[in-house]
């Protein structure tokens, strides 16, 4: 026990010394995060040749205070202007953005900085001393489980049509049809694709994303003057420090809201495959579920800002543990550090602590590192930040549409893509004119292609039998907490209409 006391510790002050080049790398992942279709995996990838040519731990530093700062940048966009950097940040704007709007954007990006710094360090501690343990988590999240997991973010679309239950469903069912575009999964017969090749793969995700939230508000807002409502641009006019500090005092007095929340992106990260989309999209469900008051979730509520940053955040951890343990990578940018260290000898598995310390401890120093000096580099930019929200429209919603149609273009390189997002831009202004909700549609064509995914293999495994999905004791369990959670807000507002009717 000394023995890794000391040999963290050491760690940390080898970490420490490398400051050099995580500050300057915590600013390029903010650019990366922020705009749409970059993020750290593709970065890293046209950054190979120098991270291959750097020394061992210099490179490992770079690579994951990259793939730190990235996930955090992704968040700023998403509040100030409805623009998720990646699909992690998909559940941001829900609320980051009505926040922004009213003119508390730096309260906000405030908010967001103290729940995925704290989120991220937490959990990056959690998982350096509960590695082991969260290792067997892969092995037993197998189809069933997924497949309920799922079901979980899916779930938040019953959440978005509690205001209009009919519009609500509708756009959540309308997102399930759009994500089953494609070639099946089982003997890959093209389904809805109208002849493009384009979209053999399925609907590419960057295009929908930012064609549902930026290319759609920026429709939205060149017809008025600024972003702002008349109080939120009076409130605008002289930022001061006082609403940062007013921010971090609200994300800490729901510490506790991030402990947890961040806890299911680690656990979710561990998963390989799962990703920050779901993790985000599941601890806004269950932050809402369990929330004393769910009605103003989507009006600017700062939980139903926390619970993503920080969840979101507790998933880069949550990666590592199995490309350190076992050899697999649990994301894209895991998969690229994989490449990467293995080109310069390093082996991965149980033995790695053993034959190679430095590196697997190290990796998950170099996080703790990077957060804590994200925390105190990014959270005074926040005051500044926000003031992008006072351009004119004139000006900024073609700087929206320009970047995000970039962004389209970036991942697969086609123009096609580019067209893709201008029509679900067209769709998603249309959706909102009308009073139909993006995110219930964005909510279908991010987890319908995966839900479809592992439900078809866990029949495939039990030779069509439905029953297999309630064959599993760890499935059952989260059945029930599904079940669960579907009813618990239903009985709660029962309960609190009852308790008013007694008291009047």
């Amino acid at each position: 026990m000394g023995d890794t006391a000391a040999l963290l510790a050491t760690a940390f002050t080898d970490t420490l010394g490398y400051w050099w080049i995580i500050i300057p790398t915590i600013f390029l992942g903010l650019i990366v995060g922020g705009i749409p279709g970059f993020s750290a995996a593709n970065t890293i990838i046209i950054l190979l040749p120098l991270t291959l040519a750097m020394e061992l731990q210099t490179g490992l530093v770079f690579m994951v205070t990259l793939y730190c700062a990235a996930r955090m940048g992704a968040g700023i966009p998403a509040i100030l202007v409805n623009i998720p950097g990646t699909a992690g940040a998909a559940a941001t704007p829900l609320d980051g953005y009505p926040m922004t709007k009213q003119g508390r954007g730096q309260q906000a990006l405030a908010m967001s900085f103290v729940a995925s710094s704290i989120g991220g360090l937490l959990t990056t501690l959690v998982a350096l001393a509960a590695m082991p343990l969260l290792a067997r988590v892969g092995f037993y999240m197998h189809s069933v489980e997924m497949v309920v997991v799922m079901l979980f973010g899916i779930s938040l679309i019953a959440s978005i049509a509690a205001q209009d239950m009919l519009k609500g469903l509708i756009a959540g069912f309308f997102g399930l049809m759009i994500g089953a575009i494609g070639t099946d999964v089982v003997y890959a017969t093209p389904r809805g694709t109208f002849g493009f090749l384009e979209l053999y793969d399925g609907v590419p995700l960057i295009p929908a994303l930012v064609g549902l939230f930026a290319v759609s508000e920026a429709f939205i807002i060149i017809e008025k003057r600024v972003i702002l409502t008349a109080k939120g641009e009076a409130a605008m006019r002289n930022p001061t420090w006082h609403a940062t500090f007013e921010g971090i005092s609200i994300a800490l007095k729901r510490w506790w809201h991030i402990i947890w929340t961040s806890m299911i992106g680690l656990v979710i990260g561990v998963i390989p495959g799962a990703g920050a989309a779901i993790a985000s999209f599941v601890a806004y469900q269950q932050s809402r579920t369990y929330s004393k008051t769910p009605e103003l979730y989507g009006t600017g509520h700062a939980e139903g800002l926390i619970a993503p940053e920080a969840a979101n955040n507790g998933v880069t951890s949550g990666t590592l543990v199995p490309l350190l343990v076992l050899g697999i990578p649990g994301g894209a940018t895991a998969a690229i550090m994989l490449v990467v260290l293995q080109f310069q000898g390093v082996s991965f598995g149980p033995s790695l602590f053993m034959s190679n310390p430095e590196v697997g401890y190290g990796m998950f120093m170099a996080m703790a590192v990077a957060y804590l000096l994200m925390f105190l580099t990014i959270l005074p930019l926040s005051r500044y930040m926000c003031r992008v929200t006072t351009v004119p429209t004139i000006y900024l919603a073609p700087i929206i549409i320009s970047f995000t149609l970039v962004g389209a273009f970036v991942p697969r390189e086609y123009m096609f893509d580019m067209q893709l997002a201008l029509a679900f831009g067209v769709l998603g202004y249309l959706a909102r004119r009308t009073g139909y909700h993006v995110a219930a549609i964005l909510i279908g064509v991010i987890l319908g292609p995966l839900l479809e995914t592992y439900f078809m293999r866990a029949l495939q495994k039990s030779n069509g039998d439905i029953m297999t999905l309630f064959s599993s004791t760890l499935g059952n369990i989260l059945w029930l907490c599904l079940v669960a959670s579907l009813i618990l807000p239903a009985f709660l507002e029962w309960r609190r209409k009852t308790k008013t009717e007694a008291a009047a």
